[in-house]
């Protein structure tokens, strides 16, 4: 979404005319999103602000991705130490997972814009212990108003480099989401086209299950990155807007 859809408060296009040509159309949308930041319910909102209808099924974190990683590891749940937003901790929760630093099963670690050194401190220690290491996503930057401002995947580095651990990561690049994408819409991954601002991670994991792929430059990416990119994009525009145009010509 970031990147996508908005930059920061501010919507990328009029994306009330966007979707209302999508919904006559009759296709059928996921909004996928490496930002943990926010709950379902919270991102349902701010597509809301916009004028875009959403239900809760449509909307995927690598929250999500997260949450389904730890129940695979720890199916009866138990304490982790999260370094994160709302919706991370909230997305835990829902499963049983709650924040404690003792006797933590593992740290998860997302985008976190009250980050203290305490944190780190304490998320350090624990991953020298032996505690396995969560990362909701390698995003090193996501793109605002004011340009790009440091991602999870640069809190992720400081831990990395602090505790001589590298982290698993669950969210794109990984393939998770888009495989939950995929079984929520009830289609093959050759029927699908994502749509991503950012080729390491949005379009590299879409080509490795074998999702089409359009590329907006409206995010985080250059239009020579782009260009570079291998294999390429199926489409590379300005923005979405200019995909829907594409696909109604």
């Amino acid at each position: 979404m970031d990147g996508v859809l908005w930059r920061g408060a501010e919507a990328i296009g009029n994306l009330r005319s966007i979707f209302t040509q999508i919904n006559e159309v009759g296709w059928k949308v996921i909004f996928a999103t490496n930002n943990a930041s926010r709950t379902i319910r919270q991102y349902i909102e701010v597509l809301s602000s916009f004028g875009v209808n959403a239900e809760p099924w449509q909307v995927i974190t690598s929250a999500t991705a997260a949450t389904s990683y730890l129940l695979s590891q720890f199916p009866d749940g138990g304490p982790v130490y999260i370094i994160g937003e709302l919706g991370i901790i909230e997305a835990c929760s829902e499963y049983g997972f709650y924040q404690s630093e003792t006797g933590a099963l593992a740290v998860v670690v997302g985008i976190d814009r009250q980050l203290t050194y305490d944190k780190l401190k304490t998320a350090t220690l624990l991953l020298r212990s032996g505690v396995p290491f969560i990362g909701t996503n390698p995003d090193r930057t996501f793109p605002t108003p004011q340009g790009l401002v440091p991602g999870a995947g640069s809190i992720l580095a400081a831990l990395t480099t602090a505790s001589d651990v590298a982290p698993i990561i669950v969210g794109k690049p990984e393939p998770t989401m888009y495989r939950i994408a995929l079984e929520r819409l009830n289609i093959t991954a050759d029927r699908a086209l994502v749509v991503g601002d950012r080729l390491e991670t949005d379009i590299a994991s879409a080509q490795l299950i074998g999702c089409r792929t359009a590329l907006v430059l409206s995010g985080v990416t250059s239009s020579d990155q782009a260009a570079a990119w291998q294999p390429a994009p199926d489409i590379i525009a300005k923005d979405l807007e200019s995909i829907i145009k594409v696909y109604l010509q």
